[in-house]
């Protein structure tokens, strides 16, 4: 056994997640988001809180986990296994993410013009920063015809306030930068 892993949870913009932040740096950079047992392969970790009744998501970041429970899950009864689960798994020193699993920000346009550098700039020094606090992360897919294409994830996704923080946050702030661009949308 290593030294003790402590815990901190923190609400999130989201009533659906939770977010567990630890003294360990889990990835070096990025963020991995797991909705399925099935894609979680790469981490022993998401499987294992996947296979607790009630929850439908995990992302791992630098130093914190996002869990994301069902509408008709009760967070009485997930809190506690998912914490105890989290801290039984670092304590041991188990894998958290395969050293093959790619947890790079998602980048799925062949185009990388000036405005597709720019956007990807200032969504990595500014906003996923930012959404990392609220247990989140927010990667760029592609950009075209004016329109900014981006995924949501961890407590992002399924968040009632997403739609304000992408409008009001994410658009104000890349229009602001990048004029060309007419609208973001979440895929």
């Amino acid at each position: 056994m290593s030294e003790t892993v402590e815990i901190s949870l923190e609400f999130t913009p989201n009533p659906n997640s939770l977010k567990y932040v630890v003294n360990r740096v889990l990835l070096e950079s990025g963020a991995a988001s797991f909705s399925s047992i099935e894609s979680a392969t790469p981490s022993p970790l998401a499987v294992k809180l996947l296979n607790l009744p009630g929850l439908v998501g995990v992302m791992l970041g630098r130093n914190f986990i996002t869990i994301t429970k069902s509408d008709a899950s009760d967070w009485d009864k997930i809190h506690q296994a998912s914490s105890d689960l989290i801290k039984a798994h670092l304590e041991n020193n188990e894998t958290v993410l395969e050293k093959t699993h790619s947890n790079a920000p998602a980048n799925h346009s062949s185009a990388t013009g000036e405005i597709e550098t720019k956007i990807k700039e200032i969504l990595d020094a500014e906003i996923r920063p930012a959404v990392a606090m609220d247990g989140g992360d927010i990667t760029f897919d592609k950009y075209e015809d004016g329109t900014v294409y981006l995924f949501l994830q961890g407590s992002c996704s399924g968040c009632p306030s997403s739609t304000m923080t992408l409008k009001m946050g994410i658009e104000s702030r890349l229009k602001e930068m990048i004029p060309e661009i007419r609208e973001v949308v979440a895929i």
